[in-house]
């Protein structure tokens, strides 16, 4: 099971490291637009409409937070709405883990999952591009990542469930999150 858990973390691990770039690109596509629009007065910038660049914009930062998410769930840097857990026992820390899991991050998934998929089964149907003329012609494809989200959370899930089962039956002392101070 210890071994189930480290694989997730590393799929999790490295799908955040390699989005986290897509917010640098994020900026350097947001001062292209700046420059194309205000210095040269341009709708075009090397040849591409600038529509591109402003929809990837959007593209990446929707990109960024769906597989971002189960990174940041990873090492502990997600929004928590709990009082009293750093409080609490290392054991009701881990209960807490255990079921927050089970009881809410799982089902919420498999919502947001069953909620998409229609909407991304058509959306694939049509390959359905932008709204904009010119855009980008790949909307069905950022729209299924809101399934990919659902997976990789739910891995993520999985794998804290796991790391708290060990430690609740004293197989592990490990921590469940790691601490960086790099994030």
């Amino acid at each position: 099971m210890k071994q189930i858990a480290a694989a997730i973390d590393a799929v999790n691990d490295l799908t955040g490291r390699v989005i986290c770039w897509g917010i640098l690109l994020m900026v350097i596509l947001q001062f292209a637009v700046v420059i194309a629009r205000y210095v040269f007065s341009t709708s075009t910038l090397f040849g591409i409409p600038a529509v591109w660049f402003q929809e990837g914009v959007v593209y990446l930062h929707g990109m960024t937070i769906l597989l971002g998410t189960a990174y940041a769930m990873l090492w502990n840097k997600n929004v928590r709405v709990d009082i009293l857990y750093d409080k609490a026992s290392p054991r009701v820390q881990d209960l807490t883990e255990f079921f927050g899991s089970l009881l809410f991050v799982l089902p919420l998934c498999l919502v947001i999952g069953w909620s998409a998929l229609p909407n991304v089964v058509g959306a694939w149907a049509v390959k359905e591009g932008s709204l904009e003329p010119n855009g980008i012609p790949f909307r069905y494809v950022l729209k299924a990542l809101s399934l990919v989200f659902c997976v990789l959370v739910s891995a993520q899930a999985l794998s804290t469930m796991i790391k708290a089962f060990l430690r609740l039956t004293g197989r592990s002392s490990d921590p469940i999150y790691e601490v960086s101070d790099e994030l």
